[in-house]
């Protein structure tokens, strides 16, 4: 009894050792969490970097047409509807032609007279009843004749409006019956045709940021259509000149009125929409890839003082002591910097280590906001 009454003693006390130590080990990790939650400790870590450019655009198709007359009239027949895919050269509209048919069967008429007094004529120059004068005059009239025929011939061939490209009818084209108007300036627009397998944004970019745009800068960008979806793009092409045109080459006055409001440029960016989910004149919010670091040792930017050495960093060594570091920086994104040399990945940094500092040289936490204090009365 004795003996079992020894053992159950030896395993109590074995248990409460492990307890105590357990209790201890958990204490020390409490602590050394305060502590750390109090000095802002930050391990070095590696991470994707990105310096960007923002701007905001409009997409648009690469490529589109307008589908405009040739010629002035009516239209009697519409035969595509808006997303139908049409071919180049396919019949997609017709035009009234009543008028320019009777122009033709007139002018075909005159034709047949034309010709047949022309080979008469031939007939009696031959022979010699008529001079070679007359002659001329009689093919002069026929070749007029075949002319006009051809002209008429030509103006009912404007009246069949053709697809010049492959692609897809964009938007509700004209009505029929509706007047279809030629012109340079402001010609009807009976339909549009685009190529929606290819798309670009159309981006101002601020003057500030112009000169770090590069062609083939990588690019990414979001719609409001698709929340928290992201699409990639690549910089196409860079205008030379201001959004406004608010520059004029043979006056200084443009520039210094100018000189005074947000001056942008357009920046071309071809888009990646593999899944044709991008629709044109939505708005995108664009984010060019100014410059980047990949798997970069990178810091949080608190963390990183600077005096006449250059930067430096608070370094936590193995002990819990604290020490100065200088380093070597390069690109900063937002609220990390990244590091060239001077530290490795895993070590552990103090943001705030005045405090972790009063602590070490003290042993008594409740010290802390007592220097903290002096410090800042400092």
């Amino acid at each position: 009894m004795k003996k079992k009454i020894g053992i159950i003693a030896a395993v109590a006390v074995v248990l409460v050792a492990i307890g105590y130590f357990a209790y201890g080990a958990y204490e020390n990790k409490q602590a050394e969490e305060r502590a750390a939650k109090r000095a802002n400790i930050t391990t070095v870590e590696r991470r994707d970097l990105k310096v960007l450019v923002q701007a905001t655009g409009t997409i648009a198709p690469a490529q589109y047409v307008d589908v405009a007359p040739k010629k002035t009239g009516r239209i009697t027949a519409i035969l595509v509807k808006e997303n139908d895919t049409v071919k180049k050269g396919q019949l997609v509209a017709t035009l009234d032609s009543e008028d320019l048919e009777t122009k033709r069967e007139k002018a075909e008429i005159e034709v047949r007279d034309k010709a047949a007094k022309y080979e008469r004529m031939k007939r009696l120059y031959s022979i010699g009843a008529k001079s070679a004068e007359e002659l001329e005059t009689a093919l002069f009239n026929y070749d007029t004749a075949k002319t006009t025929l051809a002209t008429a011939q030509a103006d009912i061939n404007d009246t069949l409006i053709y697809a010049s490209m492959d692609g897809t009818v964009v938007g509700e084209p004209q009505t029929v019956g509706a007047m279809a108007t030629q012109g340079t300036n402001n010609p009807t627009v009976i339909m549009r045709i685009a190529d929606l397998s290819k798309k670009e944004i159309m981006a101002k970019v601020d003057e500030s940021d112009i000169g770090a745009i590069k062609v083939g800068q990588d690019a990414e960008f979001t719609v409001d259509a698709y929340p928290g979806e992201t699409f990639r793009a690549t910089v196409k092409k860079i205008s030379q000149s201001d959004t406004g045109t608010s520059w004029n080459i043979k006056s200084s006055s443009s520039s210094s009125s100018s000189s005074a409001s947000v001056i942008y440029y357009y920046v071309t960016l071809d888009v990646d929409d593999p899944e044709k989910k991008l629709f044109p004149a939505m708005t995108a919010r664009v984010d060019i890839v100014k410059d980047k670091r990949m798997n970069a040792l990178s810091v949080p930017i608190t963390a990183v003082k600077a005096d006449k050495d250059g930067a430096f960093v608070m370094l936590r060594t193995s002990d819990g002591k604290t020490e100065k570091r200088q380093i070597k920086t390069g690109i900063t994104v937002d609220e990390y910097v990244e590091v060239l040399e001077g530290l490795e990945e895993g070590d552990k940094l103090v943001s705030t280590y005045t405090a972790l500092a009063a602590t070490k040289a003290t042993g008594d936490p409740r010290s802390n906001a007592k220097v903290t204090r002096k410090e800042k009365e400092k």
